[in-house]
């Protein structure tokens, strides 16, 4: 199978989508190409964020929902580029523009957001009402399922031992009793999906996982952030503390942990052929589950 999601493929597609979004991708910026291609258009003020597994791009009306939604309620979050259709089909992929709240200089001359913020803006969210129409009910395997049926260059027997591990973490994840209310959850709430804005304000992004589900999940990211990426403890302090909540204390945390590692292997299988790179941070990381190390240290994806 060829290689579905490189750099040049994805190249193709954003000037496919400008096209039919009426957007100028002169001097188009790739910010990242993982599980999705993400490009900054410094003529247009946008971020064009291009799906890449054909399997999920069925949460982008979600997506755009919810992000219309959080919109009518003013809660700080990105909003989409006004006057564009969303979402945007062509080239064979399915893509969302959004406003560029970042300042001129970028990411990279801006401070960083920190586990407060996170903390203040998830107390935020967690207090909305549930949308409607209803969102789905979290379903955390599910995205796992649909991404092996569309894994690219997978080996038949990791493969086979994917499929068994959901099983079995389904299984865990059934027995688990909640400590928190079920409410709306961002469903992927870490530092990287936090922007830190021109004015210095903080917004939510990256709506992909929302739904309704236990207040407990948005708290695994920063946790399991910690103890497989090394990153500082205190992040996690803070987030417990500001929140009001410690999930590591809590009986579910070990399997909530399981699965959210789960997810952070398989989260590439439809791409897995595309970068050498990202192939090999994932061999890491599947090897990990294999051998029950759970004190293997992980990088990002890049």
């Amino acid at each position: 199978m060829a290689a579905r999601f490189t750099a040049a493929a994805t190249r193709r597609a954003l000037g496919e989508i400008c096209a039919r979004a009426g957007l100028d991708d002169a001097d188009a910026v790739l910010v990242k190409r993982t599980v999705n291609a993400v490009y900054r258009l410094p003529r247009a003020g946008a971020i064009v964020r291009i799906t890449g597994s054909a399997a999920m791009a069925h949460r982008v009306a979600k997506v755009v929902r919810v992000a219309r939604w959080l919109a009518e309620r003013d809660v700080p979050a990105v909003r989409l580029m006004p006057g564009v259709a969303a979402p945007v089909e062509a080239a064979g992929r399915v893509a969302t523009v959004w406003v560029d709240a970042t300042p001129l200089g970028g990411p990279a001359t801006n401070p960083l957001p920190h586990t407060g913020d996170l903390a203040g803006l998830l107390r935020v969210l967690h207090g909305l009402g549930p949308p409607h129409p209803p969102l789905p009910p979290w379903d955390p395997l599910d995205d796992v399922r649909r991404r092996l049926s569309d894994a690219e260059a997978l080996p038949a027997d990791d493969h086979r031992f994917l499929e068994d591990l959901a099983e079995r973490v389904g299984t865990a994840l059934g027995a688990v009793r909640y400590a928190l209310p079920p409410t709306l959850i961002h469903g992927d709430a870490h530092l990287g999906n936090l922007i830190r804005t021109a004015d210095q304000g903080v917004l939510l992004c990256d709506f992909d996982a929302t739904c309704l589900g236990p207040a407990e999940w948005d708290l695994v990211p920063v946790a399991v952030g910690h103890l497989r990426f090394g990153r500082d403890p205190r992040s996690h302090r803070e987030l417990a503390d500001q929140y009001g909540f410690d999930v590591t204390a809590w009986a579910g945390f070990p399997v909530l942990r399981a699965v959210r590692e789960l997810k952070l292997v398989t989260s590439v299988l439809p791409v897995l052929g595309s970068s050498a790179t990202v192939a090999a941070q994932f061999r890491v990381r599947l090897d990990s589950l294999r051998r029950g190390d759970d004190a293997a240290r992980w990088s990002l994806y890049r």
